[in-house]
């Protein structure tokens, strides 16, 4: 209760989506997009000297749910483990990762609207992202994902850049728990109460969305309906959105922000 609770503090207060861009455009924004340069500046030498860098991917997620679920629920969990930490700040969301190989038409790609980058692409993107972010003056810049593809690349970044930057006092760190540790904990969660089958576009990623879409813009009721492996290269859904609903969703939320705020204050503590 007490984490749902919190959850749902936080949908008002740093859903973007769904709040006015006026209010998001006051200089207390978790988010960089929001403030101009002397904001950023000031609020890096007023103590949020950590940088959040969370991607998200431009995919299909079966004829029920937006093709920019990761990108709308990355921002918004960023936001919130910003708010949460006191001493953050967040990138915008980088919209595109690693979903199939456009060529041969091969995962995400085989559906339109799809986007993918190749590993290299992806790699560039980050490294220019996260060192914009260490120019700036941040003295921590961590990184994670909401996508599950391109994990790897990410935690190279990470590697490379604080291998680069450390003796100048910026350190570079990849938060894998907030995917990682998270899907864990929403699996057991949902295996525990039946539903075994979850793998995309499914139980927890339908319920995340639909947590975050007061608004009824990215789901479509009508259109959901359960599939598996078998028939996924024809519906894009492996798993059971049938089971989903937004009380689900606060709880697998719930599970990133505090794995994401853990982890980084773990990484960072006494910097």
């Amino acid at each position: 209760m007490r984490v749902m609770n919190a959850v749902r503090f936080l949908l008002i207060v740093v859903s973007a989506p769904l709040l006015s861009h006026d209010l998001l455009a006051q200089s207390n924004s978790p988010y960089i997009e929001d403030l101009t340069w002397p904001e950023v500046q000031h609020a890096i030498a007023s103590g949020k000297t950590t940088a959040i860098i969370y991607t998200g991917s431009t995919e299909q997620n079966g004829p029920h749910m937006a093709i920019g679920k990761h990108n709308f629920l990355a921002r918004y969990i960023a936001g919130a483990i910003a708010i949460k930490l006191g001493n953050a700040l967040v990138y915008p969301t980088l919209p595109f990762s690693i979903t199939g190989d456009a060529e041969k038409k091969t995962g995400h790609m085989r559906f339109p609207g799809s986007v993918t980058l190749t590993p290299a692409s992806y790699h560039a993107v980050l490294h220019d992202v996260a060192l914009s972010a260490a120019d700036a003056g941040f003295h921590n810049v961590v990184l994670m994902g909401d996508h599950g593809d391109g994990q790897n690349v990410i935690a190279d970044v990470a590697r490379e850049l604080d291998a680069q930057l450390s003796a100048k006092g910026v350190r570079v760190f990849y938060i894998p728990d907030v995917y990682e540790k998270a899907k864990q904990e929403s699996r057991a969660y949902e295996v525990a109460r039946g539903i075994r089958n979850d793998v995309h576009a499914g139980t927890d990623d339908t319920s995340e969305l639909m947590a975050i879409d007061a608004q009824h813009r990215w789901i479509r009721a009508d259109r959901i309906a359960a599939s598996d492996a078998a028939h996924m290269s024809t519906t894009g859904v492996n798993g059971d959105p049938t089971k989903a609903t937004p009380a689900l969703g606060l709880i697998f939320i719930g599970y990133k922000i505090d794995a994401g705020v853990a982890q980084i204050r773990a990484l960072t503590r006494g910097r």
